[in-house]
Formats: structure tokens, sequence, C-alpha cells
């Protein structure tokens, strides 16, 4: 790089923010789950996978029947999608988390990673293991700059995919703080016991929040899909393991700590990726990690546990 450009640097950092809105929507239902239960649910991951085929085999089928509504398109993928990776959410929780629940905590591990496990071969039988793409939905966008030098480009998908995770954090969020089953929620995560001996019913929390948690993970996997064009039945690993990172750097077991963690980690990659290598932003990323644990184990928004007497 010959020298330092402020358009090159504003064009990171819309990078930056469209991969850290992805990261923070799957690291949410990290989060969530951490905070209640106590249990990283590794085959979330394969949750956001499966919501990225569902959402684009909804977009070839509505294409096949003659949907050219681009807004019509994008909702109904979106809802569909929610409502297929929200069942399976269900489902896991149900089968595979739920007996293990009064378990050591090894032992919902293992099963988190067989499930992962199955999911990600269950969907490369029946779709296959290779790369599975579609024509883009929504093109075109915006350009800034002087026409014979650096331009900024800032996409209509990538307004998109910002805009999808305000309003869809903003729900969650308000959710949280204001519904009956947000303060529900929240009592779970504080003292679940307790919250079970006032008469809340912590098995449908839980459920509860699996379910949205995936839902999270569905958007992210759809926007995915219509960003890159591009799906196989690994996606799901990689992009779980920096929502994780994520969820970590942010707090594990606060929800605006996943959103600053995703924020933060895209960001890194992004920057990592254009001033340094592409081959470096994973290391970037790591590096920060470990970087910000030292400093504040609990990460940047998370609270120290308290011992319970």
């Amino acid at each position: 790089m010959s020298g330092f450009s402020i358009l090159e640097f504003i064009q990171q950092i819309i990078n930056g923010l469209t991969l850290g809105s992805i990261y923070a929507l799957i690291a949410i239902g990290y989060t969530m789950v951490y905070g209640i239960i106590g249990m990283i649910n590794f085959a979330h991951g394969e949750i956001y996978m499966i919501g990225a085929y569902v959402g684009l085999l909804t977009i070839t089928a509505l294409g096949l029947f003659g949907v050219d509504s681009i807004a019509l398109v994008l909702l109904a993928t979106l809802a569909i999608s929610i409502l297929v990776t929200a069942s399976y959410g269900w489902t896991v929780e149900r089968l595979a988390y739920r007996p293990l629940r009064g378990s050591p905590r090894l032992v919902p591990l293992i099963s988190a990673i067989g499930v992962s496990i199955f999911l990600q071969n269950y969907v490369q039988l029946g779709q296959g293991a290779r790369d599975v793409s579609m024509q883009p939905v929504l093109t075109g966008g915006w350009r800034f700059g002087p026409e014979d030098g650096f331009q900024v480009y800032l996409s209509y998908m990538q307004v998109l995919i910002a805009v999808v995770t305000v309003v869809f954090m903003s729900g969650l969020t308000l959710f949280i703080a204001r519904s009956r089953m947000g303060r529900a929620c929240r009592a779970c995560s504080e003292d679940r016991a307790m919250a079970n001996l006032l008469g809340i019913d912590t098995d449908r929390v839980i459920a509860l929040t699996f379910i949205l948690g995936a839902a999270l993970a569905a958007v992210a996997g759809v926007l995915v899909s219509l960003y890159y064009g591009l799906v196989n039945p690994f996606i799901g690993f990689i992009a779980g393991l920096k929502a994780f990172t994520a969820a970590v750097l942010g707090g594990i077991g606060s929800i605006p700590g996943a959103m600053l963690g995703g924020i933060v980690l895209g960001l890194a990659e992004s920057f990592a990726s254009a001033y340094l290598q592409t081959e470096y932003k994973d290391v970037v990323a790591f590096g920060l990690l470990i970087l910000v644990l030292l400093v504040r184990p609990t990460g940047l928004l998370g609270r120290p546990d308290i011992e319970k007497v």
C-alpha cells in the first residue's frame, strides 16, 4: 500500500460493519443460551447454515413461481427461514439438551458437538457437499469520491444488512426489556432455581431462548446467502466459531456485549485484510480476543460471576 487514504479507510469501516452485523446476529444466540443455562450451544453455527440454505431455496422457489417483487421476496424469505430454523432450534433443545440439563457440564457439551456434526452431515447428504450459488437479488449501490481515483462503494445489500440488523436487534432489546417473557428471561439469567420457585416456567423460557437465537441465526443466514450468493454445508463451522469469539469478546451472557463483540470483530477482520494481508485476518481477530481477555477476563461488557451462597 503506497499511502493512507481516508476513502479506503471509510470503505473498510463499511465492510467491517457489514461483516460485524452478521457476526453479532449469530453471537446473540450463543450468549442468550449461555446467560440462562450456562451452556455453549456449539450446534448454533449449523442452525445458521440451515437458515442460509432455507433462504436460498425459498428465493429459488419464488423465482420459479414468477415472484419478482424484491420486497415480497425478502419478506417471504426471512419469514420462512425464521419459521424453519426456529423449529430446528426448539427441536435441538427438546431432544439433545433438555434431557441432559442436570448432568455434568461436559455431557451437554459433547451432545452439542454431536448435534453440530449430525446437522452438518444431514444437510450434506440432502444438498450435497458442493457450493450452491444463486443469482443476486438486490444489486447496485452508491459510489462516493473522485472519478479518477478510489471511490467508496456502498451497496444496497450492505444497507439492507445494516437496516435488518438494527430492526431485529432493537426488537429483541425491546422484547427483553418490556415483555413478560423478556422479564422471565432476565429472571432466569439471574437465578434459574429461584425463578422456578417463584412460578416461572423455566423450561418454556429456555425453549424460547433457543427459538429466538435460531431465528436471529436464520436472519444472518438469509443475509449471507443474499450478500455472497453462495452457501455450502460447512459455512456454519467457521461462522459459528467467529460468532462465538464475538460473544466471548463482548462478554458471554451479555446481549449488548454480543452486539459490540460482533462489530469489533468484523472491523478487526476488515482492517487486517486491507492493511496487512487477507491471511492475517484470523490472526488479528483471535489475537484481539486474547488481548481483551488478558485485560478484561469477562469481556468488554461482561460481568464477573458472583458466587451464590
